[in-house]
């Protein structure tokens, strides 16, 4: 067999897996607030309004992300249905695409051996895992900027070379593609690692000007086509409110989401297992390295720092903020694997006693989360937790097998028993992986679609109670897009009444010079709660807002509790 064949066989081997690992199981769970179903309603609105240029949630502006993602989810609802399935289906896609192209690019830098353990590294970390079976932008807008990168790390290397044009050209097209998806901090990340790399090359010329003009010009097509059409359209003020917002999340923790400095190295050291035990020895440097391996390798360090430094000093602190350094910490995972198979050398004994630490905290893990509910009442009577909502929410009625708890104990006894005899056989790392990889797919089945319930169960459940009924639906007291997704909330839903009023409030903001992203569900939920409203109007809220809604919302009629949940009505006057 050649060797075009054999990696041809490779690639279909590998779709043929991330498929199967990715796809199935899809719509198991329903959509978590908050990211994934904020990005699916926007797909669903689009397709609801039939305005697919506009961004909108609860059909106004939206100017927090660009429309690339939400392409691609209305794509795969036309094809699918609006359903959570549909939802996570383009991030599945992106598993496939991402491990075809780490096998790729693994082997064109490296060899055969370096592109499967690098597939391998990514496919079998828990969170690039689970990345992959969600319905968030990130998956994308992360393969968007490594691609881009990859194409001006070629282009660096290859600047006499007649393909400098083509990689300036794809370097531009992918750069402008992560604009697309998420905004401007893809121009952030890329330009700092191009800049930092750049002094590492001693300021080496790397271009004609022609290529440079190549990248902008391309670059500013594809990832500012969408903006110059808005303004064209006369739509400037979401544009402007869309900068506003990316700069206020570097200056402040956005939507609750606060964390210690150290957050991001955290998540990376245990989301990131196992390939982020091997990733920390791959600093050192390796003799027999070819000249174009050390410098991949620099700009693979390079873009891990400058991502998790720049988000470190970011205040919000969000799991997938550092995702970006999934691909620079899987390929030197990788390299370190793959000197550990040709040079037979051990782990240090403290890298050897952290990796022990993670799999057995880990294991723990997982085995405590599958007997959680033989917990539970334990949990609730033990007056740790002092939280009504978390004591109520723990009560919810979930059914259970009562055999999750082994994929835990599997873990540990696999995990222990390869990785203490890596050194023995190449075969235990390769087991080592596998297990993990098992694990992860083996909790996405079984203990995941337990564990939703218990988080907003009995709100969506509430919600699809209400799916295509003509009443008005909102919550009270805390922040949610679940109710406009699964009531299949329509344009007609907000009264032109609503609307005419915080049409003129939006008018008197904007003359007295206040910003006008003021909050329209606040002001729509207001009018629900005091105006005299055409239709009945149903509230969600949680159970630690009882006592305020008793004394301020009087007329609030209280259907029933569960979970952490209590359930709200109001009728209009007869």
């Amino acid at each position: 067999m050649s060797n075009s064949s054999k990696y041809f066989s490779w690639h279909i081997a590998i779709t043929l897996i991330a498929a199967f690992l990715f796809i199935p199981f899809l719509g198991a769970v329903h959509l978590f607030d908050w990211d994934e179903i904020n990005f699916a309603e926007c797909a669903r609105e689009m397709i609801v309004s039939g305005n697919y240029s506009r961004v909108q949630i609860n059909f106004q502006p939206f100017w927090e992300k660009p429309p690339l993602f939400i392409w691609l989810q209305v794509l795969s609802m036309k094809a699918f249905g609006v359903n959570e399935f549909a939802a996570r289906f383009p991030d599945a896609v992106c598993g496939i695409l991402t491990l075809n192209i780490t096998y790729y690019l693994g082997r064109k830098y490296n060899n055969h051996t370096f592109g499967l353990l690098w597939t391998l590294c990514y496919a079998a970390s828990f969170l690039p895992f689970l990345y992959f079976k969600s319905g968030i932008i990130d998956p994308w807008f992360n393969l968007f900027i490594f691609l881009s990168i990859c194409f001006i790390l070629q282009w660096f290397n290859n600047n006499a070379s007649k393909k400098t044009n083509i990689n300036a050209l794809y370097a531009g097209l992918f750069a402008g593609l992560a604009v697309l998806t998420k905004g401007p901090v893809a121009i952030l990340i890329i330009g700092l690692t191009f800049l930092i790399s750049w002094i590492r090359l001693k300021f080496n010329p790397f271009s004609n000007p022609k290529n440079v003009l190549l990248f902008v010009v391309v670059f500013l097509i594809s990832g500012f086509s969408w903006f110059a059409f808005e303004i064209a359209s006369g739509n400037f003020e979401i544009v402007k409110e869309f900068v506003v917002y990316q700069i206020r999340l570097f200056n402040t923790h956005d939507s609750d989401h606060e964390g210690f400095r150290l957050y991001h190295f955290v998540i990376l050291l245990v989301g990131c297992f196992p390939a982020s035990i091997f990733f920390i020895p791959s600093h050192t440097k390796n003799p027999s390295d070819t000249p174009f391996q050390v410098y991949t390798k620099k700009w693979m360090l390079i873009l891990f720092w400058v991502v998790l430094i720049l988000f470190t000093i970011v205040n919000t602190k969000i799991v997938h903020y550092s995702s970006m350094c999934y691909f620079p910490l899987t390929y030197l995972a990788a390299y370190k694997l793959h000197d550990m198979i040709y040079s037979r050398k051990k782990l240090n004994k403290i890298i050897f006693a952290l990796g022990m630490f993670l799999i057995i905290v880990l294991g723990i893990g997982f085995t405590m989360a599958g007997f959680i509910n033989y917990f539970i009442p334990a949990i609730t009577n033990s007056n740790l937790i002092k939280d009504n909502f978390a004591i109520a929410s723990l009560q919810t009625p979930v059914h259970w097998f009562g055999f999750e708890w082994i994929v835990g104990i599997l873990f540990l006894i696999f995990s222990i028993y390869f990785f203490i005899n890596l050194h023995k056989n190449k075969k235990n790392m390769y087991g080592l992986f596998i297990t993990s990889l098992v694990s992860i797919w083996m909790i996405t089945l079984l203990i995941v679609p337990k564990i939703e319930p218990y988080s907003q169960g009995p709100a969506i459940e509430f919600y699809e109670s209400l799916k295509g009924k003509d009443v008005y639906v909102e919550t009270i007291g805390f922040k949610s897009y679940a109710y406009m997704f699964y009531t299949d909330r329509q344009l007609k839903h907000n009264s032109e009444s609503m609307l005419t009023l915080i049409k003129k409030q939006e008018d008197q903001m904007t003359k007295d010079g206040h910003s006008a992203s003021f909050s329209f569900n606040l002001m729509s939920l207001t009018w629900m709660l005091y105006a005299d409203i055409d239709k009945p109007a149903y509230f969600a809220a949680k159970n630690t807002e009882v006592d305020d809604i008793k004394k301020n919302h009087p007329t609030l009629i209280e259907l029933y509790r569960k979970g952490g949940f209590v359930f709200y009505k109001r009728l209009p006057k007869q």
